[in-house]
């Protein structure tokens, strides 16, 4: 359900669980911040989906029996933002709950003109990831996360685009040419180079 593939020094890492929404068990969020934590290799990470869906978020069963509020969600986006190289999460559709993490957590993110976030944790009764509401906050501030978090509104693509939560809408066909067209540069440079780079812009 947790497909990796390094191409030279690019990883692409595909949630394929189409037939349930790309929802994530435990075993699969430890899976991917594994594949993560362990991508030392690369240059560039791309992290994209299958269907409609990206991710809804926790398989509801699991949810309900403790996952919603495990540490392996903010070991998974600790993960991400400590990757070395860029991430570049690219949304073949809609983000929902806890998924909101991950995406968060890369440093560009592209989607699909149909895709939509929301995070109903006021609805389910959970709190947020705890690194979420922070990098949510720095990304749209703090009355645009309350929308989210709090008022439960469903986003879509273009207004997401314009708070500044997604950073580029573009074709599904298109997808994964665009990502990796981002990744164009880091793939001539060196990786010190490219480290140095990225810790001198602030983390979210």
């Amino acid at each position: 359900m947790i497909r990796s593939d390094q191409n030279g020094d690019l990883l692409t890492i595909t949630i394929d669980r189409p037939e349930k929404a790309g929802a994530l068990t435990a075993a699969m969020l430890t899976e991917l911040a594994d594949i993560v934590g362990s991508a030392r290799t690369a240059k560039a990470l791309i992290l994209t989906g299958t269907g409609r869906v990206f991710s809804a978020g926790a398989d509801l069963d699991a949810a309900r029996a403790g996952l919603a509020t495990d540490p392996v969600w903010e070991r998974l986006s600790g993960a991400i933002a400590n990757f070395p190289g860029l991430s570049i999460a690219a949304l073949n559709g809609t983000v929902a709950g806890g998924a909101m993490g991950m995406v968060l957590s890369c440093d560009l993110r592209i989607a699909v003109p149909d895709a939509r976030f929301f995070y109903p944790v006021m609805k389910l009764g959970f709190l947020p990831q705890p690194s979420d509401p922070m990098r949510m906050t720095a990304l749209i501030g703090p009355a645009r996360a309350k929308m989210i978090l709090m008022a439960g509104q469903k986003i879509g693509a273009e207004e997401a685009l314009q708070w500044g939560l997604i950073d580029r809408v573009v074709l599904d066909e298109a997808l994964l040419t665009s990502a990796r067209a981002l990744c164009a540069d880091l793939m001539q440079a060196a990786p010190d180079h490219i480290a140095a780079i990225k810790n001198m812009v602030p983390p979210l």
